[in-house]
């Protein structure tokens, strides 16, 4: 394959990512492959090389007379990506407590507590809006101190999968950020401490609160 159509492979496989994250395909919808091609600005040939892909890393399914099926967002899909993502994320605070300077930490906390004044300020009645980004850019953070592309490859996958169960599930809302952020700042604190078995304790909690949360739905 030429670079040009290595180029364009590459490029619709994240636009392929974008349009699961900005809700142009939704989970269980179908989609025609000449559908698809045109919204991702792909050829056929390209379209074909990128579909194994996608389809071994269960972001979609090829189904035979029917077309492309984006997953369906069901129970055994919100477990398997909870399960996965409290495997990826206690090694990450492992590595944190041993590479994470503590400036860094407090900068975490700093965001976390801006965010939570500001809900308060509104009365709760509107999630500020980088709320969500504060969220991901502290388990960024975490997973970027393991180092291991391996493990950063796996979350980012995962991630996709999760930002998948949000959309149809669950959202950061001014009922449910003050409990994921004092999460946040549980485990920010255990990794401060240099506590291995709390910060481990303090993202298991997490992830299961989260996955309770989708899993409610």
């Amino acid at each position: 394959m030429r670079q040009t159509e290595l180029s364009a492979v590459a490029a619709g496989y994240q636009m392929f990512q974008a349009a699961l994250l900005d809700g142009r395909l939704r989970p269980g919808q179908f989609v025609s492959q000449k559908d698809l091609g045109a919204m991702l600005n792909l050829s056929v040939g390209a379209l074909r090389e990128i579909l194994p892909r996608l389809q071994s890393e269960r972001l979609l399914l090829v189904q035979p007379k029917r077309g492309i099926q984006i997953p369906v967002v069901d129970l055994p899909m919100i477990r398997d990506a909870f399960q996965l993502r409290a495997a990826l994320e206690r090694e990450a605070v492992v590595q944190a407590i041993r590479k994470v300077e503590d400036a860094v930490l407090e900068e975490q906390r700093h965001r976390h507590e801006e965010i939570l004044a500001q809900l308060a300020q509104s009365d709760g009645h509107h999630v500020p809006v980088d709320g969500q980004k504060v969220d991901e850019d502290l388990h960024s953070l975490l997973m970027n101190a393991t180092e291991n592309e391996l493990l950063m490859q796996a979350h980012h996958l995962n991630t996709i999968r999760m930002r998948m169960i949000r959309l149809d599930r669950i959202k950061l809302t001014r009922i449910t950020l003050p409990s994921a952020f004092a999460d946040h700042l549980a485990i920010i604190d255990a990794i401060l401490m240099r506590d291995k078995h709390l910060a481990i304790d303090a993202m298991d909690l997490h992830v299961a609160n989260a996955r309770d949360r989708a899993m409610e739905l």
